[in-house]
């Protein structure tokens, strides 16, 4: 079990696999008022940056579960390093179904909503893991200005311009389901620069360090059209954020 190699290649060097920073994680932590000894579940943990830096600064107690082999090892060393592996559990899974033993206090999905078919089906997902009145955590793309064409859409990597809303309609969204907005945090510009392009380092030196390898190919067309692509359509057209909803 495993997610395409590609994401494995490109995103190898990232802690964070998002627009966020980690002043933007700390700010998130600050703004949900973190407590000691919360419990939080994390559908899509990456390398678990989120658990492990919310356990050293706010005591949190979390466990996390992702498809990538590489990045679940990652967390798992990334929580040595920050001396929290008494307090974070990572578990190469698929998030996909994975519902909680004991109820959690925050559940989360930060940018893989895919597990759950969208949103909706995502909130479902992460309401079976929560106690009464608490946070679920959504972290999704929307459209800063709406793409002129369908094509436009798609060099933002969406299927179609519906994929996404616009912020005032995702918002009003979450509504229709009957949750609350209590809480957003929103990427800027530097963000998504680092998120995007730290990945073009990533791959030149998996291109120099694997210079046999078939996959090079695929890895050599990525890099060199990444840089045109994201400045020509993902930084022009696209935000980020994660949003905490409490169900009506």
């Amino acid at each position: 079990m495993d997610i395409p190699r590609i994401f494995n290649i490109t995103e190898g060097a990232h802690r964070i696999h998002n627009p966020f920073t980690p002043e933007k994680l700390a700010t998130l932590g600050e703004a949900l008022r973190l407590e000691p000894g919360t419990r939080v579940l994390d559908l899509g943990s990456g390398s678990g940056e989120m658990l492990c830096t919310w356990a050293r600064d706010f005591g949190i107690i979390g466990t996390g579960i992702d498809m990538s082999q590489l990045f679940s090892e990652q967390a798992k060393i990334r929580a040595e390093e920050l001396s929290v592996a008494d307090r974070v559990e990572f578990i190469h899974g698929d998030a996909a179904g994975y519902v909680a033993d004991e109820k959690v206090d925050v559940a989360a999905c930060v940018g893989a909503t895919w597990i759950g078919g969208g949103v909706a089906g995502t909130i479902e997902l992460l309401a079976e893991s929560l106690r009464t009145g608490g946070v679920i955590l959504i972290g999704e793309p929307y459209w800063v200005q709406l793409p002129p064409t369908e094509n436009v859409a798609k060099g933002c990597y969406a299927g179609s311009i519906s994929d996404y809303l616009m912020l005032p309609e995702l918002l009003a969204s979450f509504g229709d389901l009957d949750y609350d907005v209590v809480e957003m945090v929103l990427a800027n510009q530097e963000g998504w620069d680092r998120y995007e392009a730290a990945k073009w380092l990533t791959m030149r030196r998996w291109l120099e360090a694997n210079p046999d390898d078939d996959f090079g190919k695929d890895v050599r067309a990525q890099l060199t059209s990444e840089p045109v692509r994201y400045a020509t359509y993902t930084r022009e057209y696209m935000g980020w954020g994660v949003f905490a909803l409490m169900a009506r």
